[in-house]
């Protein structure tokens, strides 16, 4: 066989492995993509997030990579929430506002930790902000109520920009990748350190995928507390994460 014929042999093997992988993994994306839309206000249409799901299957079957370690099922499952979550932030419809409070909540952590060498509590990011505990829940709430948090957004800027964004458009892909490589690690490591409870309602809610209401009835607490946890251990991640991008 000729170079011309083995290469054209190579990729229709190759487009054969991807459909295969399509249709095999076709019911993980409405999987995913039902398990997103109970978090999402009803302004987000399923067939919205299934198409945008399908895309990111497409092109996890033509990258993936079985000597990097992860199985098809992981990567894949990593590429299609993102593009579903990519969909999603088109039309992200909070408020600026809301972006400047979830700026402020992560800044007032890192203050706090700084100082006090250790997690922060409720009432020490209040009065950080000088503002009643009650409307620091009001804002966790909003936060929560109002975007959808994925580790994707750990680095936003709170203006509606992305650090990783600004890092993508200035630097070559392979330091981008070695980049992720790196945040990946900084990811893990912040997690490992999160309070007990906080790190309980991440593993929950997204490798059980258990919704807040099934959180709250696993730590004996009302729904809007799941979401208070949520929106906070999201600003303490975007705090932690942020002193590791400065260095």
């Amino acid at each position: 066989m000729t170079g011309a014929g083995l290469r054209m042999y190579s990729n229709k093997a190759q487009a054969s492995d991807s459909r295969r992988l399509v249709e095999q993994y076709a019911p993980l994306v409405k999987r995913i993509a039902y398990h997103l839309l109970a978090r999402l206000p009803a302004s987000v249409q399923l067939d919205d997030l299934m198409q945008a799901g399908m895309i990111g299957l497409l092109e996890a079957s033509g990258k993936y990579d079985a000597g990097k370690g992860a199985s098809f099922e992981t990567y894949a499952g990593i590429r299609i929430r993102g593009a579903m979550l990519d969909e999603v932030r088109k039309g992200d419809w909070a408020p600026r506002s809301v972006h400047r409070n979830t700026r402020m909540v992560s800044d007032a952590i890192r203050v706090v930790e700084a100082r006090t060498g250790r997690d922060a509590k409720d009432h020490e990011v209040a009065a950080e902000l000088e503002i009643s505990l009650e409307d620091y829940y009001g804002i966790l709430g909003d936060t929560q109520g109002s975007r959808l948090f994925s580790f994707d957004d750990l680095f936003q800027a709170g203006e509606g920009g992305d650090l990783n964004e600004d890092a993508e458009s200035a630097h070559p892909e392979p330091f981008r990748e070695l980049e992720d490589e790196r945040f990946q690690r900084a990811l893990v490591e912040a997690i490992a350190q999160l309070p007990e409870r906080e790190k309980l309602v991440i593993s929950l809610y997204y490798d059980e995928e258990l919704n807040l209401k099934e959180i709250g009835q696993v730590l004996g607490v009302s729904e809007s507390r799941v979401s208070q946890l949520h929106s906070q251990c999201a600003a303490r991640l975007r705090a932690r994460l942020g002193e590791w991008r400065a260095r």
